[in-house]
């Protein structure tokens, strides 16, 4: 669950609700360079502002236990109105470390807590973290005593704040400590663990070709000891098999307090990361010693995914020197009945069905998002976009601009070794294109460039395709509805025509698009046409019309260095007032349960993958009133398809250049069997539907 902590052994904490059976549980014999130990459990919470409740003599009895990953908006943020609760909450721990843990330096690590909190630890005020999406952690050394009862107590409000961003947004706000909180425990000699909530070691590839890699390295490391040490820092890079297979160390140099050491690796025949077709992953760790004694005093360990990326305006997306079309999804980190509360198990699951759909590209839309997510990219060969959650506005203050820079940083810092990140989002659909929000938007992608210049820049647009706006950032992206909020044409092929041939040297993506989609809701294929916009129906034939346009357009644009789709999953947004449940926004191409995959989820499967298989749409619409109908399926990887209607064969279907084969049939009362078959090397694959037809 954390990648940056390779911890050699586990520090043990009793945990506690209450002072009174609080005890000591001493570490496990061996040399501890690094420890973590998981603060999950054992929480008391109550969502109301109290006073003195920082305090550590406070009474929490009447609290309600919980654990954490929590969130208090589970429910009220995904019932609609646009009325969940936005204010304050309270969290209080007790935790006893260890005896030996004295004389290490003690950091408290909270993995996301939206949107500010205050950390208190035995009444002392650690700090305040304002930004609901990014690691952040306090030094707790002065205030945490090992071998004694203490006590954690976080304030967190999820209100609107004018100085942080986002002001607003198309997606519920959900409050809480919504991902791990751990202990994290040093040597006084050791990575700095206070750089924007990153793991103080930083991988920066110089050039990867066939032959060799360059990679220059900066630790940054920590001496609060108080007194003058001598430190040497040795970095190894190991295969995914564990064999070293590079390794460098610095020269011995005196610190007193913080020291950035500079390296550089050389890796022969690098075996390169190259996306889905070969994931493959190094791993680099390094490890500062005290020059006098040689003693290994702290090690950080990470991800190192060697690989080039560049984007053309003509030709697009370019991984390693080969061009790679982008097929890309949007997704939020919610789920139904949990909010932002998901366990890494879930995320799994996400990417397992992105997976199966074919993607490999993921915008993570619009925030910095849980470390797995990240690591999970790394591991499966995803292309991902990562952005801050500068959305819809701004305020002009020197407040707003400084927390932009922050969350600008954090991005950036935490992620900056992760292999599937290419690109650096600095903002999304701003209502504004004046002074002011330019201005913004070119101080954080000089920011970009100045923190990470091997990466991309990208901003997402939502008006005008050469407005000020998108100018900024090194590759332009918009979010374009066509099929949906504009009905002026049924894809964005000839609006992206429009654009490259006015400004060819202009890098277009298409970072959203879609439709809303109720698997509910139905219609004749043959007969579908826009639903009134807001309404609360949305059949779920319309989503897949739209999608399918949409993608015949997209997939003859070489220029076009990218694609995702809104979204991969409905999520909520507990204003909206249309489609079948209030408070969801439901273009997602898979249930917000995760439960059902929508008709265009299959779609994609066919023109994503290689993945041999036939599928009938509007299989939900079981309870039909008009007997004559449209057929259709999809097919991938089939040789021939045929379709059957209780047991008759109906015939061959159109001829189906694009993975849609149709048939028109004529269902009898009562139930209707509709079977399609593909073969495939001798292989059948079948899909089967019962649609009963009451005149």
């Amino acid at each position: 669950m954390r990648r940056w902590l390779p911890v050699v052994l586990a520090l043990a904490l009793s945990l506690s609700v209450t002072p009174a059976i609080s005890a000591e549980v001493a570490p496990r014999a061996g040399g501890v360079t690094r420890g973590e130990t998981d603060l999950d459990a054992g929480w008391r919470f109550v969502r109301a502002d109290v006073p003195g409740a920082e305090q550590p003599g406070y009474a929490d009895s009447s609290w309600t236990r919980t654990s954490v990953p929590h969130t208090w908006n589970a429910l009220d943020g995904q019932d609609g109105g646009g009325n969940y609760y936005r204010g304050a909450g309270w969290y209080r721990k007790h935790v006893t470390p260890a005896k030996a843990l004295a004389g290490k330096r003690l950091w408290l690590q909270f993995d996301g807590v939206n949107t500010v909190a205050d950390v208190w630890v035995n009444g002392v005020h650690l700090g305040q973290h304002r930004g609901g999406y990014a690691t952040f952690r306090f030094d707790a050394t002065d205030a945490l005593k090992p071998g004694r009862d203490n006590v954690i107590a976080v304030r967190v409000d999820n209100s609107a704040q004018a100085d942080v961003a986002p002001l607003s947004a198309d997606y519920t706000f959900f409050g809480g400590i919504y991902r791990d909180v751990s202990l994290v425990a040093v040597d006084p000699l050791a990575v700095r663990l206070d750089d924007f909530g990153g793991p103080g070691f930083y991988l920066t590839q110089r050039s990867v070709t066939a032959e060799q890699a360059l990679v220059d390295v900066v630790t940054k490391v920590r001496n609060s000891s108080g007194a003058p040490r001598d430190v040497r820092v040795r970095t190894t890079v190991a295969d995914a098999r564990g064999r070293v297979v590079t390794r460098t160390m610095s020269e011995p140099q005196r610190i007193t307090g913080d020291l950035d050491v500079a390296q550089q690796l050389a890796i022969t025949d690098p075996h390169r990361w190259q996306g889905t077709a070969d994931p493959y992953l190094y791993r680099a760790s390094v490890d500062v010693l005290d020059a006098r004694t040689g003693r290994v005093t702290d090690t950080v360990s990470q991800p190192l995914g060697l690989r080039t990326s560049t984007v053309d305006a003509n030709q697009g997306f370019f991984l390693n020197g080969q061009h790679l079309a982008l097929h890309g999804v949007n997704a939020h980190q919610d789920r139904l009945d949990e909010g932002w509360a998901v366990a890494d198990r879930q995320r799994d699951q996400d990417f397992d069905l992105m997976d199966e759909m074919g993607v490999n590209a993921l915008r993570t839309a619009h925030y910095q998002q849980s470390q797995h997510v990240y690591d999970l990219a790394d591991q499966r060969g995803y292309v991902v976009w990562a952005e801050i959650p500068l959305v819809n506005g701004i305020t002009d203050s020197a407040a707003f601009r400084a927390n932009a820079t922050q969350q600008m940083s954090e991005l950036i810092r935490q992620n900056f070794n992760h292999p599937s990140i290419a690109f650096w989002g600095i903002g999304n659909e701003q209502a504004k294109n004046d002074a002011v929000t330019n201005g913004i938007l070119q101080d954080l992608a000089d920011q970009v460039k100045a923190e990470d210049p091997a990466r991309l820049s990208v901003y997402a647009n939502h008006k005008g395709g050469q407005d000020a706006v998108s100018g900024h950032a090194d590759l332009a992206a918009y979010n374009k509805y066509y099929g949906w909020y504009d009905l002026s044409a049924p894809g964005p092929g000839p609006w992206t025509d429009q654009l490259h041939a006015a400004d060819p040297a202009r890098k277009i993506a298409i970072s959203e698009y879609g439709a809303g989609g109720s698997v509910f809701d139905h219609v004749e294929n043959s007969t579908v046409k826009p639903p009134v916009i807001p309404s609360r129906v949305h059949p779920e034939e319309y989503e897949t019309f739209v999608h399918e346009n949409s993608w015949k357009q997209i997939e003859t644009r070489p220029y076009l260095w990218g694609t995702f789709v809104w979204n991969m999953f409905d999520f909520a947004s507990d204003g909206r007032t249309e489609g079948d449940t209030l408070g969801r926004n439901d273009k997602g191409l898979v249930t917000y349960d995760r439960q059902t995959r929508k008709d265009a989820f299959y779609w994609y499967k066919a023109n994503w993958t290689t993945t041999p298989f036939v599928y009938l749409t509007s299989r939900r619409w079981t309870s039909r009133t008009e007997a004559a109908t449209t057929v259709k399926a999809y097919g991938n990887g089939v040789d021939t398809v045929s379709l059957t209607l209780n047991g008759t064969p109906v015939g061959a279907p159109a001829a189906s250049p694009d993975h849609i084969y149709t048939w028109p049939v004529t269902l009898a009362p009562g139930k209707n069997v509709v079977k399609v078959s593909g073969v495939k090397g001798g292989h059948a694959y079948t899909d089967t539907v019962t649609w009963t037809l009451t005149p």
